[in-house]
C-alpha cells in the first residue's frame, strides 16, 4: 500500500530526520487496521519487568508463551509490538516481518523502591531483531531525571543515526509533584513537551486529570485557561504541548478498566485529536477472543 496523505503530512513534520528513519514511521503508520489512518494502536507487553510475571499474566495464563503475544498483536492487526529484549527474541524469526516491533531499551522493577530503570537492551539488539525503533521510558521530576534524559539523548544520537525512531514513555514522578500530580494536566502536557524537546518520534504519555499541580504554574493557567473538566479539552491541551500537534502522540491504556471506560477514553482522545493508544493490561490480561475483539472495536473508533 502507497503511503497515505495523511502519513506523507506526518512525515513532513519531522524536518531533519533521515530517511531511513521516516521509512520506519511510515511503516508503522502503514501496518494493521488502522494503516494510513495517521491512528496508531500498539501493543505494549513491559509489564513483566514492572510488575511481575504473576501480576501480569495470570489473568490469562496464555500470556506467559511470548508467541501468543506475537499472536495477538498480529491476529489483531495492530500497528506495532513493543516489549523488552527476551519478549522480543522469543519468537523474532518465527514472526518475523509480520508486526512492527519496537524495542524497550530501559525497565524498572517492582523489587526496588526508587524511581529508576535499567538499561536492559541495546541498540545493535533493536537492529539485529529487526526493529522499527526504540523505547525508552523518562521519569521528569525523579531524583535521578536529568541522568535519564543524558541517557536517552546518547540513545536518541545512537538510535537515529541508524534509521530507528525513538518512542518516549514520559512519567513524571517524585520532586515537586504529587501523587494525583502524576497524572495532573499541567504535569502531562509538560512531560509530553519535553519528551517533544528531546527529540522522540513518538511520545507517550498518561491520559491527564482535570487536577493542576505545580504551584509555578497555577497563575498561568487562571490567566489563559484550559476547559480541564473536558477530556476532549485536555487531550487537546496535551497535543498543543507536543509542538502544536506535530509530534505523534499515544496514550496509556493504564490499569484494568471495563470495556465501556476504555472506548469512552477513546473517543476522548480520537476527539482531542491524539494519534492513539497502546494499550497493554487491558487487551493481554483478557483472553484472546475478548483481546481481539476489544482492540478491533477500539480501532474501529480510531478509524
Amino acid at each position: 500500500m502507497l503511503r497515505t496523505d495523511k502519513v506523507r503530512e506526518i512525515l513532513s513534520w519531522y524536518e531533519g530526520e533521515t530517511p531511513g528513519l521516516k521509512s520506519n514511521l511510515a511503516r508503522l503508520l502503514m501496518h494493521g487496521r488502522l494503516a494510513g489512518t495517521g491512528r496508531l494502536v500498539i501493543l505494549p507487553v513491559d509489564q513483566g519487568y514492572e510488575h511481575g510475571p504473576a501480576r501480569s499474566f495470570a489473568p490469562n495464563p496464555a500470556a506467559y508463551d511470548p508467541h501468543y503475544l506475537y499472536e495477538l498483536a498480529i491476529d489483531a492487526g495492530v500497528s506495532g509490538y513493543a516489549a523488552p529484549l527476551g519478549l522480543l527474541e522469543q519468537g523474532a524469526d518465527t514472526f518475523a516481518g509480520e508486526v512492527p516491533l519496537i524495542l524497550k531499551l530501559n525497565s524498572g522493577n517492582s523489587l526496588f523502591s526508587g524511581n529508576d530503570q535499567a538499561l536492559t537492551g541495546t541498540i545493535e539488539d533493536a537492529m539485529r531483531l529487526g526493529c522499527v525503533g526504540v523505547g525508552f521510558t523518562i521519569y521528569p521530576g525523579a531524583d535521578r531525571s536529568y541522568e535519564m534524559l543524558e541517557e536517552l539523548r546518547e540513545i536518541s544520537l545512537q538510535a537515529k543515526s541508524r534509521g530507528l525512531m525513538t518512542v518516549v514513555w514520559s512519567y513524571p514522578r517524585g520532586g515537586n509533584i504529587t501523587k494525583d500530580g502524576e497524572t495532573g494536566l499541567d504535569v502531562i502536557a509538560y512531560a509530553a513537551h519535553m519528551a517533544a524537546l528531546m527529540g522522540a518520534t513518538i511520545i507517550k504519555v498518561k491520559l491527564p486529570s482535570d487536577h493542576f499541580d505545580l504551584d509555578a504554574a497555577k497563575s498561568t493557567y487562571e490567566k489563559y485557561p484550559v476547559e480541564s473538566a473536558d477530556p476532549v479539552k485536555r487531550v487537546q491541551h496535551v497535543m498543543q504541548s507536543a509542538f502544536n500537534g506535530k509530534r505523534v502522540v499515544v496514550f496509556s491504556g493504564g490499569g484494568h478498566k471495563n470495556t465501556e471506560e476504555l472506548l469512552d477514553e477513546v473517543r476522548s482522545i480520537r476527539d482531542g485529536g491524539g494519534n492513539g493508544s497502546i494499550i497493554g493490561r487491558n487487551s493481554f490480561q483478557r483472553s484472546k477472543q475478548e483481546a481481539i475483539a476489544l482492540l478491533k472495536e477500539i480501532m474501529e473508533i480510531y478509524a
